[in-house]
């Protein structure tokens, strides 16, 4: 019955799923193992490194307790989008380019935000955190001031951005923070913003000594025109507001995304994931095997070589103990799962409110 029960979900999610985002009505639970996806997991992580290609996989405790509808609900890019909106793409390449960068070492002193890994837990909405956290660092790297934009604001009631928890649009995410803006808001908890997320870090294993177990799938919060009711920022809602003078893509010239990083800061990238992704710990990520599970969205810092290897430096936001300490690099200069495809930012504006 549990087998049967397992192979149902599977199914269904497969049909509901489509390409690039799970169907909102579709349901599951962490709870328990599933173990027979787990083994499948496994034996990817062992092809991998038996293949000895530029990258190592392991179990990454994150999905120990999720058959492939959970793994693909953290998918939540609409790639191909609706919206309408076409950014202005911006290709501007500077000569001399460094052979390393990190957006950490450059402005990390200065900016606290670059150094985190954050948690979407079991809410499609990496869109919305690449977002606030690329936009967060930009705030601080070309104001000075460190702050935090709310992803929650951004998931909730930006209604062009796509579905909230069940899949959204980069572009409109950047487009979003320049006509309508974002208030402030950090982690889950954390009171000393506007808006605080609503879902808890979780992590997806039985025994966790840090997080608790992620308990199946979470509904898209309620847009507040106000900050929460324990927050500790003073200021009406509407004077909280940060916005962007202008939103716009990159080119997909590798030189082009370098120049953007290195002259104004991190930015968000999409980019198709596949099963061998979720195994990855460290080295350079180029895709070796496994089925494509969805759309992701991330936040790249920077570029390096390793071992010959030509790689981008990105941030994920399934918290640290994924991958390399919640980080990982992958293949760059050859659109590595249309990683150079889709790149989007924008610029704050210069003069914002930093009053508390």
């Amino acid at each position: 019955m549990k087998t049967a029960l397992i192979l149902t979900l599977v199914l269904s999610s497969l049909i509901g799923f489509g390409v690039y985002v799970y169907s909102k009505h579709s349901k599951f639970t962490f709870d328990e193992p599933n173990q027979a996806y787990q083994n499948k997991l496994g034996n990817i992580a062992k092809k991998v490194n038996s293949l000895k290609t530029t990258w190592q996989a392991g179990e990454n405790q994150r999905w120990q307790n999720m058959d492939i509808a959970g793994i693909k609900a953290h998918m939540g890019v609409l790639r191909e989008s609706k919206s309408g909106i076409n950014l202005e793409k911006v290709s501007t390449v500077v000569e001399n380019l460094p052979k390393n960068f990190d957006s950490r070492k450059q402005w990390g002193s200065k900016c606290p935000s670059l150094n985190e890994v954050r948690d979407q837990s079991t809410c499609g909405s990496c869109w919305a955190f690449a977002a606030a956290e690329s936009l967060s660092d930009r705030i601080c790297i070309h104001t000075g001031e460190d702050v935090r934009l709310s992803t929650e604001n951004l998931v909730s009631c930006c209604s062009s951005c796509g579905d909230g928890c069940n899949g959204g649009y980069p572009e409109a995410a950047m487009q979003y923070f320049v006509k309508t803006g974002l208030v402030t808001g950090d982690l889950f908890g954390d009171n000393n913003f506007c808006q605080a997320y609503s879902f808890p870090p979780c992590a997806h294993h039985v025994a966790s000594t840090k997080y608790p177990p992620c308990k199946g799938e979470v509904p898209t919060p309620e847009c507040k025109k106000k900050c929460d009711d324990d927050s500790k920022v003073k200021r009406p809602y509407n004077e909280d507001l940060y916005k962007g003078q202008k939103s716009y893509s990159v080119s997909s010239d590798p030189k082009a995304i370098m120049t953007e990083i290195m002259n104004n800061g991190p930015v968000e990238v999409a980019f198709t994931v596949y099963e061998d992704f979720v195994t990855y710990k460290s080295g350079v990520y180029q895709h070796v095997t496994g089925e494509q599970l969805g759309g992701h969205a991330v936040k790249m810092i920077g570029w390096g070589v390793e071992n010959d290897t030509p790689y981008w430096l990105i941030v994920n936001s399934w918290n640290e103990t994924w991958g390399d300490q919640g980080t990982f690099k992958i293949l760059r200069g050859s659109n590595e799962c249309g990683i150079e495809d889709e790149v989007v930012t924008a610029l704050p504006q210069k003069k914002q409110k930093n009053d508390q």
